[in-house]
């Protein structure tokens, strides 16, 4: 159990006294953290035990306590405690009956015991918990272990039934129970099936929530970032603890390891998956057909279409961009297929996690591909990922509406998603898409691949089809419209936040940036303390998921606040 203030009241070292509140005694305490500010509320988390000897408080004054009581409550605080003896030789009246009126526990602190021993109580209580899961959820690992190697998954799914004291069922590629524990969780989990088949639709792993009238349930995908190979369902009366997490994260990684192909497998399919695409672009049809066997074959019998997709920079993008316009980026790629980069290898054969958009794609179509029956070839080549489907199939509709669903989520969210790298720069997937072909004219469409992928890369755009190629204009890309579109949509979180009335962000931030991040002027102009100033640049970036060190970031908003205040002609 963690530390809760009525443990800290009775250890015996600590000589405290409960003066109000006696009745939320049993609230935990997550730390405990000594302020003198006025007001500080904007630097706590929730469940603070907060430690004050009253150094900048008029504690005497009954409305300045309600108020300073009320704003503690508000924020989560779970108990305040006063050290008597240093400002006042007792906790003031009117603090007392704040507390006493908003339910706030007051603890009174002697003299003789110093703010440190209680943080350092707290803080000995929280690591004793913290040992307590983490041995209960080695011994749960090594159950798991034994029973997985004696009895299989249905021997791990009975163990970890009892371990989290609910049940445990797992599902296969298709959505179908495999196997449950105890066994009338068999008639519960089926009715789980459209929530699983939710579930494999998104990269692994993955995992969801279902409360249901009776118990609350956890999915998770099994898989190393291909599509998933199974599901874990786990259902409890009430959120698992920390033992009980331990538990389940280890039955995942058991059972992943019993389900998963093997990577030398995949790696071989891999390797022939290159073979075939050299032999498409070197002219080299019948060959390709050869090696291509049962494996890739039936998809060179009918018409198919060719997708590049990379994931850069913004700049990385746009340099491209400029080259292939200039005729220096065409024709083939200058790496053979099969040599991909760490990145590119990581994200596909290794899949590193949800928030990569290559694996992403990967999964998305590959699982599109199996439910329908067709083949379908993904081969890393370069920097970039090349995707073989079938014209019309259901690979090709996948990979429309994976952009599909990109394009719609670049917001707040999808933008904090997308950035990453040690450069901060801002990362985003671009595909192109060829017309349909045959395998004699492969070169040809990886060509139209890349040109199309060039245009998606300046036009902002996630997909272009080469069909698209001599439609539209430049015109519109340049308009002031579109311009002020773009500044709309970056400061549309942080006019959301102000509405509320919740602070001045924009504001703040047109200030800060004005005065070239310079703190003290910004927050004179302002006619704020630089520390709530700090506070707020903090609260834009959590908002808007990007950080201000980056100067691209800090360009784009500056231009998006001087475009969202001309006013249009």
């Amino acid at each position: 159990m963690p530390p809760t203030l009525a443990s800290l009241v009775h250890h015996s070292a600590l000589k405290l006294t409960v003066r109000a509140g006696e009745e939320r005694l049993d609230a935990p305490v997550r730390w405990a953290h000594a302020s003198e500010l006025a007001d500080p509320v904007p630097y706590m988390e929730g469940g603070e035990l907060l430690l004050i000897t009253a150094l900048k408080l008029d504690a005497e004054d009954p409305e300045a306590m309600r108020r300073y009581v009320k704003r503690l409550a508000g924020a989560g605080v779970v108990g305040l405690g006063f050290a008597v003896g240093v400002h006042y030789p007792d906790i003031p009246k009117a603090l007392v009956d704040a507390a006493t009126d908003a339910g706030l526990p007051l603890i009174e602190v002697p003299r003789r015991t110093p703010f440190l021993a209680i943080s350092k109580a707290v803080s000995a209580a929280i690591a004793a918990e913290q040992y307590q899961a983490v041995t209960a959820g080695f011994a749960a690992q090594r159950e798991l272990t034994r029973q997985a190697l004696s009895d299989g998954p249905e021997g791990l799914l009975l163990s970890l039934a009892g371990q989290v004291d609910g049940w445990a069922a797992l599902y296969d590629a298709s959505g179908a129970v495999v196997a449950a524990a105890p066994e009338w969780a068999a008639r519960r989990a089926a009715r789980l099936t459209a929530d699983v088949e939710r579930l494999r639709e998104r990269p692994a792993p993955a995992s969801s929530v279902v409360a249901g009238a009776e118990d609350r349930i956890e999915l998770h995908s099994l898989g190393t970032g291909r599509r998933p190979r199974a599901a874990l369902a786990v259902g409890t009366a009430s959120t698992l603890g920390t033992a009980e997490r331990y538990a389940v994260h280890s039955a995942i990684a058991l059972l992943t390891l019993t389900t998963e192909r093997s990577r030398s497998l995949h790696a071989a399919e891999q390797r022939i998956g290159a073979a075939v695409l050299r032999m498409l672009l070197a002219g080299e049809p019948d060959h390709a057909r050869t090696v291509a066997g049962d494996l890739y074959g039936g998809l060179l019998d009918a018409p198919f279409r060719l997708v590049v997709a990379e994931v850069a920079s913004a700049s990385a993008a746009r340099v491209r961009a400029g080259a292939a316009d200039t005729g220096e980026g065409g024709g083939a790629p200058d790496a053979a297929p099969g040599t991909a980069s760490a990145a590119v290898l990581a994200a596909v054969a290794d899949a590193s996690g949800g928030g990569d958009q290559l694996a992403g794609l990967v999964d998305v179509v590959e699982a599109a591909a199996a439910r329908s029956g067709e083949a379908l070839l993904v081969v890393p080549y370069g920097e970039r990922l090349v995707l073989l489907v079938r014209d019309g199939g259901a690979g090709a509709r996948a990979c429309a509406e994976y952009a599909a669903a990109l394009e719609a989520g670049r917001g707040a969210a999808g933008r904090e998603a997308a950035a990453s790298g040690a450069s901060g720069e801002e990362a985003e997937l671009v595909m192109g898409l060829s017309a349909p072909a045959g395998p004699i004219a492969a070169a040809t469409a990886y060509k139209q691949s890349e040109q199309a992928l060039s245009v998606a890369r300046r036009r902002g755009r996630t997909l272009v089809e080469h069909e698209e190629l001599a439609a539209g204009s430049v015109l519109p890309l340049l308009a002031d419209d579109a311009v002020r579109a773009f500044a709309d949509g970056l400061l549309r979180a942080l006019h959301e936040h102000d509405a509320t009335g919740r602070g001045d962000l924009v504001a703040s931030l047109r200030a800060w940036l004005s005065r070239h991040g310079q703190w003290d002027a910004a927050a004179a102009d302002l006619g704020v303390h630089r520390h709530t100033l700090r506070y707020r640049m903090r609260r834009v970036e959590e908002i808007l998921g990007r950080s201000l060190d980056d100067p691209d970031v800090r360009m784009e908003l500056w231009l998006s606040l001087k475009a969202t205040s001309i006013t249009p002609d």
